[in-house]
């Protein structure tokens, strides 16, 4: 079944921008973006809800040849699906049994998972929470538990070659690489392989389409 048309719910920087970077990737540039206001609430908005339930960016709206209409709520399974449903843009390995395509898959869920979870915490606790909810002991843990577990991993990878799975880009680099992006705000991953890595990312033109409305400061 072919698609008809897709429809991306975005905020700028956020994971959504993952999807972008995926969608410029794979399907270039012929779908339908609607920037949310998640600072106003519009989340929350019951038109909103319908679509996810979990009031939260990204959405994936896609529309069938059939007529039906069908949402992915989840950002990784998005950039997943993404590459392995246009192999010639050769962002993932196939989809059979081999040790290149396990690899793969564990950092594409090691970076949408594991290292999502603690970049999460740390935002949080710094910037979302009410003051009186904000927990200083919650950051500072997994700050220092991001630094000592997952960067010397990352490490590991940058050192052996110029991607997370190799000396090729895949769609495990923009999850990952999202999320680099992400801990160098909060001072992590300062490391000259790190930003070699950053630096191999954003001369990618798919990268710089994907975040272009973020305000740099």
């Amino acid at each position: 079944m072919k698609i008809d048309a897709l429809k991306l719910f975005h905020f700028p920087g956020s994971r959504s921008a993952r999807v972008r970077w995926a969608l410029y990737e794979t399907f270039g540039d012929d779908y339908e973006l609607e920037t949310m206001k998640l600072l106003e609430g519009e989340q929350y908005a019951s038109q909103f809800l319908a679509v996810n339930p979990n009031h939260a960016v990204p959405v994936l709206e896609i529309s069938w040849e059939d007529g039906s209409v069908q949402n992915m709520l989840e950002s990784t399974a998005m950039v997943e699906w993404l590459a392995d449903a246009y192999p010639d843009k050769q962002l993932a390995p196939a989809p059979v049994l081999s040790a290149e395509r396990a690899d793969y898959l564990q950092m594409l869920q090691f970076g949408g998972g594991w290292m999502d979870a603690m970049l999460w915490q740390i935002r949080m606790h710094r910037e979302l929470l009410p003051e009186s909810e904000r927990d200083k002991r919650t950051v500072d843990r997994t700050l220092e538990k991001f630094a000592s577990e997952v960067e010397p991993q990352l490490l590991r990878r940058l050192t052996a070659s110029d991607y997370m799975c190799g000396g090729s880009f895949s769609a495990a680099d923009i999850v990952v690489g999202h999320n680099v992006n992400w801990a160098r705000m909060y001072g992590l991953c300062q490391d000259e392989a790190f930003k070699d890595y950053v630096r191999r990312l954003a001369s990618r033109p798919a990268f710089r389409r994907a975040f272009d409305d973020v305000v740099r400061k």
